[in-house]
């Protein structure tokens, strides 16, 4: 005989219960978005071709890279992430300089933080994505006025050298902001999402509307970023038992702020005794 919790599950919706799986396996979940984005624009490149085009035209090509206000909503992405990023290193440095006393913040947050913006937008992104897929931009290829061929998501060519268009890094960053709402309290992540989420995609879709990237290349940037951010978030705050702690870090981070306050104390008593024995030999002559 089933339990009322399995007849209960067996009644919900399909939709329900697949919202439900997504939540219990997210890493899974996103692999899969993954998966099926890049399969989907491998076995219909027209669509990136079509969803460029909306923004483009013969006589003005991509206009709204040459719109003011576009343009200042693309530099409000990089400030975000900026922001951000100087906050968490203030708080890891401040530890390192003052020891005795307690971090600014559980230390694990910006630890979160910086290494998922460096693990994700930087290298994942950045460094090997970009620089090694040579994926032409859509303002370069032949639809749009360019010279050089479509290329399809994942092909590795020689069309482009350095940073090119797959995958598109501004939208990795500005997925990289969605990290936010993993650390804010539960209260706040249904408010938080909802200014992160259409941010970014404001901010993704802004650089397909400039022609710098494919409407896949933001697609399946979102995804891989997601999934890094989710990996980062499982091995600081899901593991059991914890990997790595608030007090473990706190007091990691004393012993590192400890032995840097001796470093400089040798190191200002070695530049105090250089500068007094320069004034004297000074004097004598």
């Amino acid at each position: 005989m089933q339990q009322p919790e399995t007849q209960n599950h067996n009644r919900l919706p399909l939709h329900r219960k697949m919202g439900g799986w997504f939540i219990t396996h997210p890493m899974t979940a996103v692999a899969l978005y993954v998966v099926a984005v890049s399969l989907f624009f491998l076995a219909f490149p027209g669509v990136d071709t079509w969803a460029s085009g909306l923004f483009y035209s013969v006589s003005q090509g991509f206009a709204a890279e040459n719109m003011p206000f576009l343009r200042q909503v693309r530099h409000l992405g990089p400030f975000l992430v900026r922001t951000i990023a100087v906050i968490c290193v203030l708080v890891l440095v401040v530890k390192l300089l003052v020891p005795r006393l307690p971090p600014l913040m559980p230390l694990r947050q910006p630890v979160f933080l910086l290494s998922t913006l460096i693990l994700g937008p930087g290298v994942l992104v950045n460094l090997v994505l970009k620089n090694n897929w040579g994926r032409p931009r859509p303002r370069n290829v032949e639809f749009f006025g360019g010279d050089l061929p479509y290329q399809p998501v994942w092909k590795i060519t020689d069309y482009c050298d350095s940073n090119c268009s797959f995958v598109s890094g501004e939208a990795s960053a500005a997925m990289w902001l969605v990290a936010v709402a993993f650390l804010v309290p539960a209260t706040w992540r249904k408010a938080t999402l909802a200014f992160l989420l259409p941010l970014c995609v404001i901010l993704s879709v802004n650089r397909v509307a400039f022609g710098g990237h494919f409407f896949s290349d933001t697609l399946i940037s979102w995804g891989l970023t997601l999934l890094l951010i989710l990996a980062i978030h499982r091995l600081l705050y899901r593991t059991e038992p914890p990997r790595v702690t608030d007090a473990g870090l706190d007091e990691r981070f004393t012993v590192w702020g400890r032995w840097l306050q001796r470093v400089l104390q040798r190191f200002a008593l070695r530049v105090r005794r250089t500068f007094r024995s320069a004034l004297s030999a000074f004097n004598d002559h």
